[in-house]
């Protein structure tokens, strides 16, 4: 579905990213891991034909993603970007349609549209502020809403930046959980985490970034050690097995260790 290989960027003289290599297929869930300033937004920018590498090619269906026209890739692939806005006073349902506008390219409004925008809605949690002004919402209302007009995009790619910013816990959970539904319907999944343990719960591949480089690329078992996330991150911390099966990893806050639960073993270093 969608390649990258070797993806170099910089802005003046510094570069942002450097050999950056991705493969992802219908129905994959990837994060995008690592400290501020890593390249995990610069790498989703790249991946979404917002920005342009310096070298390094891009292919989404085999297609060069340069070669796509803007309807093309819009039909193809929907972006989530942090803290997203509207200058207008449009309200939330219409901010949702404008998730239809590659399909509908100026014809009227269809029953397959309206449809659409209600399921997007709902699966955003936000049918019953359908009528509200975008200027009203709270920074949580106004992310779902934006969640779902990419959702009404109808993409078999979506790409998130910071998807769970200014969520709650139970909002962070469900909107993931939304994701989780699309890749099962066979949408590829590209999201930018900063919450290790979200990344670890929902995806089922990891690509940790540090400085502009890959540090680690894989599943969270096999990128989530204690040792890369003093690494990376600069701060100690054990890993521990969820119940659910994934890594759980809890940062020290001093230098004394702690013991492990006995119903949460740690995890086995990679």
């Amino acid at each position: 579905m969608l390649e990258a290989n070797a993806l170099r960027y910089r802005i003046g003289t510094k570069l942002l990213l450097d050999n950056f290599n991705l493969s992802v297929n219908p129905g994959d869930f990837v994060a995008l891991i690592g400290p501020n300033g890593a390249g995990k937004s610069t790498a989703l920018r790249l991946l979404g034909g917002e920005l342009q590498p310096e070298s390094g090619a891009i292919t989404l269906d085999g297609e060069p993603l340069v070669e796509l026209s803007p309807t093309q890739l819009a039909r193809k692939r929907a972006c989530f970007q942090q803290n997203p806005s509207v200058d207008y006073p449009f309200t939330v349902r219409e901010i949702a349609d404008l998730g239809r506008q590659p399909h509908r390219l100026g014809r009227f409004e269809s029953p397959h549209d309206r449809r659409v925008v209600d399921q997007s809605l709902t699966a955003a949690g936000i049918i019953h502020l359908e009528g509200r002004l975008q200027t009203t919402l709270s920074g949580g209302e106004a992310t779902r809403a934006h969640l779902a007009r990419v959702l009404a995009q109808e993409p078999r790619l979506l790409l998130l930046d910071e998807p769970t910013n200014h969520l709650d816990i139970h909002y962070q959970q469900e909107i993931l959980q939304v994701c989780q539904q699309r890749r099962k319907e066979g949408c590829a999944i590209i999201a930018v985490l900063h919450d290790l343990n979200l990344a670890s719960r929902f995806a089922d591949q990891l690509v940790l970034l540090h400085e502009g480089r890959t540090a680690a690329q894989g599943t969270p078992e096999e990128v989530l050690t204690s040792e890369r996330i003093h690494d990376v991150y600069g701060i100690e911390s054990v890993v521990w097995k969820h119940p659910c099966g994934c890594p759980w990893v809890v940062p020290l806050l001093d230098s004394h260790p702690i013991e492990t639960p006995e119903a949460l073993p740690l995890a086995a270093a990679h």
